[in-house]
């Protein structure tokens, strides 16, 4: 709450900061004596060169001197409070006696009875922060999660963030030795890089919270350094959360699904998120209005601006619903009684009778509480998360942390190849689910043969779709801000340097991407779409191919015209000038008939090269891409008024040869499409209506033999 002034006053913000690092010290004497206990020496001279005379900071766990050891290293040296494990102790049976008060008093002034079960989770929150806080008093645990997360960090090249150097050997129950980090605070520091640090930290928290497995629950401002050469370094790491892979891909999911306003999978996703109890059924779920409200809360987010923004918006929405002249009150009053409406009508489509019912809306909190759930990682999930808002909105008064989660998720998505981040992806991109194709295969039967029998990617023409050029565009640029915000400082235009290569890798890598990968399957898709068309066009609608169609149909239509005629003819020879002719017609007519899926696929392309030639030709689509990933595009062949940013990358040798390196994987991924060219063909034979079951088999296991050849068939489990 110390950086959220939009939130509370900003004299009880000013307060709450001296928490962070500003608590009343305990006796630096004392703080001696427990550094030579725990490092089991009689004099710090043994360790230190010099040691501060009083502590830098002060907080409520411990607190931090500055030092220098023997060899010269700089180093902060964090000693733990005495007593503070006994303090946390009684604060937290204090806590769970007053809670049970506290609920009661709180459902009282809303008006709601409260239940056991009201009571037990507060308790059970209690008890999670009873937890963290604990936690945070285990300076071992701490330093393991420290030095993990730098670990994390360099293995995955977010080089513009990091953790402080643990200085291992001197890590102790109640002492902690670090390597001094060189900073300032990122809610005081007035460097003009500090917007771009804000969505670094939000990154850094992403792949915290998604990818690593680790949550640091503790961004307070006074724990968020930017360090002299600009870098973003997290402190403290002893109060951490372990997200565990199944809860990852569901937050994924959920995101996914929000951003493209699927909101019937919401149900689900709350269910696999522990918002809601497993036996509650997923139609409960959908009728009890919860897409409704995510869809506008998530509408008002993704606006920006925070809750004093959001608040005003919403009073502009109330007015345009209920009237412009109204007053504040008037206005409480109608929404509430707009509200207390649709809950009437809520029960009634669950077969309760309304006018039995005293108090709806104490009737509604009861089935919501059947319904829904707070899991504990919550806490620390928002605790974290809008910390980092508050920071956000301190510099811009307009920011919006859903649209800073977009380039993490870009980054994510495209590259992480398990089936439900690709499934994620492809929701994101606008394309049906692909993962509930389940393929069998047998050793007389190819993959492939066995990928079209099941459906090739579960597709159907009820459920035909394209990608959307326009997200494709949306994330790769949004990939782009990521890539080049987290992997370096960005001076002299590293940052696009190390974006342009990421993104160089991810199409064209030999090993291939999540989003390389379905790149070529689509590619594939519509240039069987556009090679059809094509056909059709030259043998079934154009002039030539309709003059022929009707003097191969002419003996037909004069034998139905003259009955004698038609009499007086051999059955074979009507066979062999009438009824084949006719029936070769209608056959090329038949394979080359265009299903939804083939339209839907070709105006996606037009729609694609309409987007893409429109940035090409906007100079302001230059200069995002010198300043983006788009940077990527330093590979297209030059054009005329190339920006500055497109010809430094290109100029930069190293650049320049490893996208030379990775152009030498283009055979694979050749090898990749025109293999996928032959499964789509091996599908249309099996799918044809007018080839005989026989010859769909023949023609789509050949195909599909083929396409073994060039590129065999994978197929990736869960």
């Amino acid at each position: 709450l110390s950086i959220r002034t939009d939130l509370i006053p900003e004299l009880y913000a000013m307060e709450l900061r001296q928490l962070q690092d500003a608590v009343p010290p305990f006796g630096s004497e004392e703080a001696r004596e427990v550094m030579r206990r725990e490092f089991g020496v009689s004099n710090l001279d043994q360790i230190f060169e010099t040691l501060s005379e009083e502590p830098v900071a002060s907080a409520s766990i411990g607190q931090v001197y500055r030092g220098t050891l023997k060899d010269g290293t700089d180093v902060a040296v964090k000693v733990q409070r005495p007593g503070i494990l006994a303090e946390i102790a009684l604060d937290l049976h204090v806590l769970r006696l007053l809670t049970p008060i506290q609920t009661q008093l709180q459902n009282a002034a809303n008006g709601q009875p409260t239940t056991q079960q009201d009571i037990d989770q507060g308790i059970s929150l209690v008890d999670e922060w009873g937890r963290g806080f604990v936690a945070e008093t285990d300076y071992r645990l701490e330093a393991e999660n420290t030095v993990q997360f730098e670990a994390a960090m360099r293995k995955r090249k977010l080089d513009a963030v990091c953790a402080p150097r643990v200085v291992e050997e001197l890590v102790k129950d109640k002492v902690l030795v670090t390597e001094w980090v060189q900073g300032t605070r990122l809610d005081r520091d007035a460097s003009p890089d500090v917007p771009r640090l804000c969505g670094v930290a939000i990154n850094a928290y992403l792949t915290m919270l998604l990818d690593t497995g680790v949550l640091h629950c503790d961004p307070h401002p006074g724990n968020l350094l930017r360090t002299t050469d600009g870098k973003l370094c997290i402190l403290d790491w002893g109060m951490t959360l372990a997200v565990p892979s199944d809860l990852q891909y569901a937050l994924l999911e959920f995101i996914a699904h929000i951003n493209t306003e699927d909101y019937d999978s919401i149900p689900q996703d709350f269910i696999n998120l522990g918002f809601s109890p497993a036996d509650v059924s997923l139609e409960r779920l959908q009728n009890s209005g919860i897409t409704e409200g995510l869809s506008f809360a998530f509408r008002q987010l993704s606006q920006g601006g925070g809750p004093k923004k959001m608040q005003e918006r919403v009073k502009e929405e109330f007015q345009d619903r209920y009237g412009a002249d109204l007053s504040d009150l008037e206005l409480q009053s109608a929404a509430r009684a707009d509200m207390l409406v649709r809950m009437e009508e809520q029960l009634a489509s669950e077969g309760v009778d309304v006018k039995g019912v005293t108090n709806v809306m104490e009737e509604m909190s009861k089935r919501n509480r059947e319904l829904f759930a707070l899991p504990p990682y919550v806490l620390y999930v928002a605790r974290a998360f809008s910390t980092l808002e508050g920071i956000g909105l301190s510099i811009d008064e307009d920011y919006s942390i859903v649209q800073e989660c977009y380039p993490y998720l870009a980054g994510r998505l495209f590259t992480d190849k398990s089936p439900r981040a690709k499934a994620a992806l492809r929701a994101m991109l606008g394309l049906s689910d692909d993962t509930k194709a389940v393929v069998h295969s047998s050793s007389d039967v190819s993959p492939g043969l066995a990928a079209v029998k099941a459906g090739v990617n579960g597709e159907s023409n009820d459920t035909a779709s394209a990608m959307s050029p326009k997200k494709l565009f949306e994330m790769t640029d949004n990939f782009a801000s990521y890539t080049a915000a987290t992997a370096t400082v960005d001076r002299d235009g590293e940052g696009r340097t190390a974006a342009a290569k990421e993104f160089a890798k991810l199409l064209l890598d030999k090993d291939g991407s999540t989003l390389q990968e379905i790149l070529v399957e689509e590619a594939a898709k519509l240039g069987d779409a556009a090679t059809r068309s094509l056909l059709r066009r030259a043998l079934v609608e154009s002039s030539l191919a309709k003059t022929i169609a009707s003097s191969l149909r002419a003996p037909k239509d004069a034998l139905e015209r003259s009955e004698q005629l038609a009499s007086l003819l051999p059955e074979d020879l009507k066979k062999a000038i009438i009824e084949r002719p006719d029936n070769f017609l209608n056959l090329v007519d038949e394979l080359l008939f265009l299903t939804s899926e083939d339209e839907k696929r070709l105006s996606s392309a037009s729609e694609f090269q309409e987007v893409l030639g429109g940035r090409l030709e906007s100079s302001n689509l230059r200069s995002a891409l010198a300043e983006n990933l788009s940077d990527g595009a330093s590979i297209i062949p030059s054009m005329p008024d190339i920006s500055p940013g497109l010809r430094s990358i290109a100029g930069d040798a190293e650049t320049r040869d490893f996208v030379l390196e990775q152009l030498s994987n283009v055979p694979s991924l050749g090898r990749r499409f025109g293999a996928g060219l032959f499964r789509r063909a091996a599908y249309r034979a099996m799918n044809s209506p007018v080839l005989p079951e026989e010859a769909r088999k023949q023609l789509s296991d050949a195909n599909n033999r083929v396409a073994d050849a060039i590129e065999p068939a994978t197929v990736t489990k869960e």
